[in-house]
């Protein structure tokens, strides 16, 4: 009888003391680590890294099809793809669109630009300043979000970051090409973090070199010191050398620095400031500009943090000017106000929702949520809207044909030309501003046909720009002309 017959018919229950016990069972196999690594991912610390790589992707996407379709709307970013390729080849930086031999450095003192030469040694093109500003107006992201979460937590963090990288003042800094300002966004916000933690020393490591950005910005590095007297009730020695440090920089570079590099010895910009029969900024688009700054990207709210002094400089001279391209909200004006805003908010809203008047409680836990809401709702009229239409990412016909006739124009020639073809030439080229040549007679000159003009009124206005040079058309494509000089007369 074998074990399993004697076992049922003795009647005792369980094997055989003779039976060997059966192996224990193996488990199924898994991805040894896979959960951890994904929970590892969405942990609450890597909320601003995730934020910042998201909208890097965003600006970058909407710079390079700006760039590809030829929707260039300014000349700047000729002017600095001129500058940084003179830093590139270790030349200095030399801009023929604002004048034949201008050194940009009498222009504006924006000396950070040197560190985009090496990138742009090896990527010569527009797209890698294109890119550079997209990657760092994506880095101001990750302290605007990480002081968020830190101060109200990860879902208000999450809301208050998306709709930093939403707001206004940036998209339309992204839209506008390329400009300096952009190292100027994250130095702010780094600086304005560690101020909202206390750390100063580190605040003023991240604001110093806002004086190597731009001349204006020296004010406002002093404003930051000034926010440490205000914030520590003490007079330090650091927040008042810090002050001194940013309004003496800014005075040594506007009366000396820009001056020694400008032909005529002076700063261009000062005749844009105040009276000299220029018009005052109305009041109306005054208020509005300062309701725009507040109202969607703030609710208000950030009027109760002292953190807003940091903004008073660059309004204070936007205000002053009498240029009306610096009052309202367009260009790239605005972009270094929206780390100011935002996190003066961050500072505002603990305290409110501590406050003992139940509306004010209600309205600062509300308030992250309608942030993002705003900011979402602004965006459908904003440059970013663009990411969701496919005709975005269509490259017409005319555009390569364009381009085509623009690569005609042999490397190292000089070319008078306007804004929309120069993004294509100011890499291998002598470009100089339509009209201002400083009495050199291009090779080529290019032009962007508006109206009811034709090649015909092109080349008449170069020869009457030109009286000593014959010149002839050498092909039109998408509306651009480029003429070539045949001899001189």
């Amino acid at each position: 009888m074998d074990t399993a017959a004697a076992t049922a018919a003795d009647g005792r229950v369980g094997p055989s003391p003779h039976a060997t016990a059966p192996p224990p069972a193996t488990p199924a196999p898994t991805a040894p680590g896979a959960p951890t690594r994904l929970a590892a991912l969405r942990a609450p610390r890597l909320d601003p890294y995730w934020t910042a790589g998201f909208f890097f992707l965003a600006y970058a996407v909407l710079s390079y099809w700006r760039y590809r379709t030829m929707a260039t709307i300014s000349w700047d970013l000729g002017i600095f793809e001129q500058a940084v390729r003179g830093y590139a080849h270790l030349r200095a930086p030399i801009v023929d669109l604002k004048g034949p031999g201008t050194n940009i450095l009498g222009d504006h003192f924006s000396p950070v630009l040197v560190l985009l030469a090496p990138f742009y040694r090896l990527l010569p093109s527009p797209l890698t300043l294109l890119t550079a500003q997209a990657a760092l107006f994506a880095l101001s992201a990750i302290p605007v979000t990480r002081a968020a979460a830190r101060h109200l937590g990860r879902r208000r963090g999450l809301a208050l970051g998306l709709a930093y990288g939403l707001s206004w003042g940036v998209q339309r800094a992204v839209d506008f090409d390329f400009h300096e300002i952009a190292f100027a966004v994250p130095l702010l916000a780094f600086a304005l973090d560690a101020a909202l933690r206390g750390r100063w020393n580190t605040a003023v490591c991240w604001a110093a070199p806002l004086v190597l950005v731009k001349e204006d910005l020296g004010v406002t590095a002093a404003a930051i010191g000034a926010l440490a007297l205000i914030r520590t009730r003490r007079a330090a020695p650091l927040p008042l050398a810090f002050v001194a440090f940013g309004l003496t920089a800014t005075a040594v570079t506007l009366g000396l620095v820009i001056p020694a590099f400008n032909g005529s010895g002076s700063y261009d910009y000062w005749n844009k400031i105040g009276g000299q029969g220029g018009a005052a900024i109305p009041l109306d688009v005054a208020l509005r500009t300062l309701l725009w700054t507040l109202l969607p990207t703030t609710g208000l709210l950030a009027l109760r943090s002292p953190l807003l002094l940091v903004a008073v400089p660059t309004l204070g001279w936007r205000f002053l000017s009498h240029d009306p391209h610096y009052w309202g909200t367009d260009w790239h004006y605005s972009a270094v106000l929206m780390p100011i805003a935002f996190l003066a908010l961050v500072d505002a809203l603990p305290r409110a929702l501590a406050s003992p008047r139940p509306w004010l409680r209600s309205y600062a836990h509300h308030l992250p949520v309608a942030v993002l809401a705003a900011a979402l709702a602004l965006t459908t009229t904003l440059p970013l809207a663009r990411l969701t239409e496919s005709d975005t990412y269509r490259t017409p016909p005319s555009v390569p044909a364009a381009e085509r006739l623009l690569h005609r124009i042999p490397d190292g020639a000089t070319v008078e030309s306007d804004i929309r073809p120069l993004s294509r030439l100011t890499g291998r080229t002598r470009v100089y501003w339509t009209g201002d040549t400083g009495g050199l007679a291009p090779d080529y000159v290019t032009v962007q046909l508006r109206d009811d003009h034709t090649p015909a009124d092109a080349l008449a206005n170069a020869t009457a720009r030109h009286p000593k040079s014959s010149y002839v058309v050498l092909g039109t494509a998408d509306g651009i002309v480029v003429l070539h000089r045949t001899s001189a007369r």
